[in-house]
């Protein structure tokens, strides 16, 4: 695989993000990290929702490191989708730390909660690609999930192969709507843009396809993030919304990269936005390493990364 410095990006600022994951309310989001120099990588978890060792990702990219162990383990091409699947159901179902949770995690609309529950949360997007994959079919209604697990999980297979063809399949894989195909594929364009060194890839993009009519919303969305250039990013990202959905996670994550100079400044803003800074730090993330480089993410947030070690073998 080429250029997996962009993955060990988007890995490094999951982790940077994850102890801070879905904080929404803003006071509570300030009280922690007032007067903190640095607000990277939290000792102890302040995600209300759920409670993994500082240095582990969340959920989003961890669908991305069972694609990875998938490429370097598999030999046949061919065989690759096939392994993804099987491994999917291996890492996040029945007998995982995620499937032990599942019971509570199933509650979080129906109850208020008081603590997180200790260890990973699986996001509804995987819990409908492992049912589906275990009974042909979808046994939860199957639910319109518009999140970034497609991305996530597509990431180091883009990087394998750019095939869209081949890279629509694993996005369905983990991700049943259109939405999430889309705004992967747009992902995907943004960012080898930014490993070609094109002077502003996001504007480049919109230049690109504002033509083309599969990419109509997302420059449509992306134009309205480049008219917010110059307004404050947590004022932004709380307009197009804090959540894990997209668009507002991508428009998010837009206003990030053009509002920062490097990955480490793109990275404590994304975090400082609240809400969902996994799913954008994924993305701003892998966009930084492209544009910036291996050497522009910082080596301290490599080393405090659990699942560096495994990437920087590759690389």
């Amino acid at each position: 695989m080429d250029n997996l410095h962009i993955f060990l990006g988007a890995t490094v600022a999951d982790a940077a993000a994850r102890p801070l994951h879905w904080v929404y309310d803003p006071k509570k989001l300030n009280q922690y990290i007032k007067g903190k120099k640095e607000i990277t990588f939290f000792k102890k978890n302040k995600s209300p929702f759920y409670s993994i060792k500082t240095g582990k990702v969340s959920g989003y990219n961890d669908v991305g490191q069972v694609m990875f162990k998938t490429l370097i383990s598999t030999k046949k091409k061919s065989d690759i989708l096939k392994n993804f699947k099987r491994n999917i159901v291996q890492n996040f179902g029945p007998g995982s730390a995620y499937w032990r949770n599942l019971k509570l995690r199933k509650k979080y609309k129906k109850i208020k909660w008081k603590m997180p529950m200790n260890g990973p949360w699986i996001h509804q997007n995987i819990l409908e690609a492992i049912q589906n994959i275990k009974v042909k079919k979808s046994i939860t209604g199957g639910k319109k999930v518009n999140e970034s697990d497609g991305y996530c999980a597509a990431l180091p297979y883009f990087l394998y192969n750019n095939s869209e063809a081949d890279l629509k399949k694993v996005i369905k894989s983990v991700a049943n709507s259109k939405i999430n195909e889309t705004y992967a594929l747009a992902k995907f364009k943004i960012i080898s843009l930014a490993n070609d060194n094109k002077k502003d890839p996001i504007r480049f993009f919109v230049r690109k396809y504002k033509k083309n009519r599969y990419f109509k919303d997302v420059v449509n969305n992306i134009k309205k993030v480049l008219k917010l250039k110059k307004q404050n990013h947590k004022k932004v990202v709380k307009k197009f919304g804090k959540a894990c959905s997209y668009p507002g996670t991508f428009m998010g994550s837009i206003h990030a990269m053009i509002t920062s100079n490097n990955y480490k400044s793109a990275i404590v803003k994304t975090i400082k936005a609240g809400g969902c800074n996994c799913s954008r730090a994924n993305f701003v993330g892998a966009y930084f390493a492209a544009y910036k480089g291996f050497k522009n993410i910082p080596s301290p947030w490599i080393k405090k990364t659990f699942p560096a070690k495994n990437i920087l073998k590759y690389i």
